[in-house]
């Protein structure tokens, strides 16, 4: 190793993890296949909360513990009957805890049974993490998935854990379902829309859009991706049925300035559909796609070349993680890939043209949660 590399040490690593399935140990993750590039291919499942209270009935048993705890710290003091009660709850838990313990003083544990009673089993019951793996061409093995997917509250989603950098498309970003949930929340102002996504990886948020939309252009680029997404908007037609909503995956590369034509390409666009994508789309979107700033600036160009050919005004969404990086060449923690987002989007927004005028405002994120997942401030 030479002086000048001992100088400006570099840090590598080629995989990249979505920490969204984590937040949901109890879930089960069925690896279902291989790719073809070999990466192991998950299936989950994600449910939809039309009541935003089941989403607090999910957060009471994790928080229930804590919040007896802590729910005088502002409040003031707790009355006398108040006083009684957290100190009978105390009493009862030190004898509760001196009861598993032996002769020695050594806790105890009662594991549980490998079968019992359901009354027992509910008792003794604990999160089960997955994921479950299973061989290929196992059908049986999914027949209480099937059972459980096919409701009309539940979104199936193919996926990848961890990828290279180049394939992080193919795993489920947290912006997904942030804008999932807006979309949910605005049901009405998307209703019967035309829409393009850009970026879609999975496809989840074009089938959440396919929900209310009329038709959606869910895109991205690299065959292998986009066979995963087809799938997964076949594994959820039976949600889109019902408003006759249409989801079409294709092919678009913000690297190149036209749209893939080739007959002979997969996924390529026809001339009717993108003459249809200019006459009708009124909404573009995208998620989490702002984490390299060669893309970032391929990305805003692409948006300028479509917008400018649009017969309609068009409103574009934009759902990303702020990610926190420590830096060597900062010696602290920067933001760099989002400080160049909102650069880059400032540009845009301050753009001179004749034509077309983008104005940017935020959304504030007090709106409903309708997905599972959790909604950090950095997004």
């Amino acid at each position: 190793v030479t002086e000048e590399e001992m100088d400006n040490p570099t840090f590598k690593s080629d995989t990249i993890l979505s920490d969204v399935h984590l937040y949901c140990p109890d879930k089960r993750h069925l690896m279902v296949r291989l790719n073809a590039v070999g990466q192991p291919v998950f299936l989950s499942y994600f449910k939809l909360l039309w009541n935003p209270k089941d989403l607090a009935s999910q957060k009471h048993g994790r928080e229930a513990g804590t919040e007896r705890e802590h729910q005088y710290e502002s409040g003031g003091e707790p009355c006398d009957s108040d006083r009684n009660n957290l100190r009978k709850e105390k009493e009862s838990n030190i004898e509760g805890v001196e009861a598993l313990l032996d002769d020695d003083g050594d806790l105890e544990v009662v594991r549980r049974p490998r079968s019992a009673s359901s009354v027992e089993a509910e008792d003794l019951s604990r999160d089960r993490v997955y994921p479950v793996i299973l061989m290929k061409g196992e059908e049986d093995a999914f027949e209480d998935e099937e059972q459980e997917g096919g409701c009309s509250d539940v979104v199936k989603i193919e996926h990848t854990m961890a990828t290279p950098l180049e394939d992080v498309g193919k795993q489920v970003w947290r912006a997904a379902f942030l804008l999932a949930d807006y979309i949910l929340f605005k049901r009405d102002t998307f209703r019967c829309c035309s829409v393009l996504e850009l970026g879609g990886g999975t496809g989840i948020t074009s089938i959440i859009m396919g929900t209310v939309a009329k038709r959606v252009y869910c895109t991205d680029v690299g065959e292998d991706l986009l066979a995963m997404c087809e799938k997964n908007i076949t594994l959820n037609k039976h949600l889109m049925e019902p408003g006759r909503g249409e989801v079409k995956v294709k092919e678009l590369d913000w690297l190149k300035d036209q749209f893939c034509t080739d007959p002979e390409a997969p996924y390529s666009w026809s001339e009717e559909e993108i003459a249809d994508l200019h006459d009708h789309c009124t909404v573009i979107m995208a998620a989490d796609v702002f984490y390299d700033d060669d893309l970032t600036d391929a990305l805003f160009r692409m948006l300028y070349r479509i917008t400018h050919n649009l017969r309609n005004s068009c409103t574009v969404y934009l759902a990303l993680e702020k990610r926190l990086n420590f830096t060597l060449r900062h010696m602290d923690v920067t933001c760099e890939a989002y400080n160049h987002f909102r650069n880059t989007l400032n540009d845009l927004e301050n753009l001179q043209d004749k034509k077309m005028k983008y104005t940017v405002e935020p959304i504030k994120l007090d709106f409903c949660q309708f997905l599972i997942y959790e909604r950090i401030e950095q997004l």
